[in-house]
């Protein structure tokens, strides 16, 4: 099959972690921060989004298999037990991808291990954005699709290159301290979306300030996988106190093939900070 040159531009490159409410550390093997340092309560997690991870696996680019993934409960017997999932998870990068979900939706001590043809994987929570997507009988609703995305799609690095995010956006879980916004002042962009849609929706704003994404997008917006729909300014509501930028708005055309801004907001809008 032939990649349009959006998707094969992220297909180049995509690298990803995970935060608690802080800076993250996108370097699994890099030595832990001195105590003394602004990102010390940073969370070194395994950061293995591979290229065709987010984009090309069964858990995403197979609608019905995407549907029975957020149809159930984000445990290992729903998982096992739904002959999609289970089929899904033969792949690689469909693992891959399910280890970023499971972290985004489910708090940190939480998980589950999926045992495929032999072999068992595990699957930890990190951040907790959809906590009852993992309990018995739960399912990942409108809010959760919108959270775990905007989580994972904030990741996204064009060369995989390791470096030092702060994530932040109108939750709890991504509140940043003083000494955070401090060690991390400059704003880069806001991510939403949906990646478990027919047709997924990669989406990011910029700041006023700002002309190019090149963590995310390399040298060119116009090749960007992401869709970059334009300034935060006129996309999402008011930044909050924390410079994060809230219910953010994609772009679509018309019947008249003028692209105009949605009138549904994604709730789990997440701001990325750089140093």
């Amino acid at each position: 099959m032939e990649h349009s040159p959006k998707l094969a531009a992220l297909l180049l490159a995509i690298a990803a972690l995970f935060a608690s409410a802080c800076a993250v550390e996108l370097d699994p093997d890099a030595p832990a921060e001195d105590a003394g340092d602004a990102a010390s309560n940073a969370a070194r997690t395994a950061n293995a989004l591979t290229s065709n991870a987010l984009t090309s696996n069964a858990l995403t680019s197979n609608a019905l298999t995407s549907k029975a993934l957020t149809s159930n409960a984000l445990r290992a017997e729903a998982l096992s037990g739904n002959p999609r999932t289970a089929d899904a998870l033969r792949d690689p990068a469909a693992r891959t991808l399910l280890k970023y979900v499971a972290g985004c939706a489910l708090p940190a001590g939480e998980g589950f291990t999926v045992a495929v043809d032999g072999d068992e994987f595990s699957f930890p929570g990190e951040l907790g954005l959809a906590a009852s997507w993992g309990e018995e009988g739960g399912a990942c609703d409108e809010a959760c699709r919108s959270w775990v995305s905007g989580c994972v799609l904030a990741r996204v690095n064009y060369l995989g290159h390791k470096v030092n995010i702060s994530v932040r956006g109108d939750r709890e879980e991504l509140q940043a301290d003083k000494v955070e916004r401090a060690a991390y002042p400059r704003r880069e962009a806001t991510y939403y979306g949906d990646i478990f849609a027919p047709l997924p929706r990669y989406n990011a704003c910029l700041p006023p300030e700002a002309s190019s994404l090149a963590r995310a997008c390399g040298p060119s917006l116009e090749t960007c996988a992401i869709k970059v729909a334009g300034s935060c300014d006129s996309l999402c509501d008011e930044p909050n106190s924390d410079g994060s930028f809230p219910n953010c708005r994609g772009k679509v055309r018309n019947s008249s093939g003028k692209l105009i801004v949605e009138k549904t907001p994604n709730p789990g809008s997440v701001t990325v900070f750089l140093r």
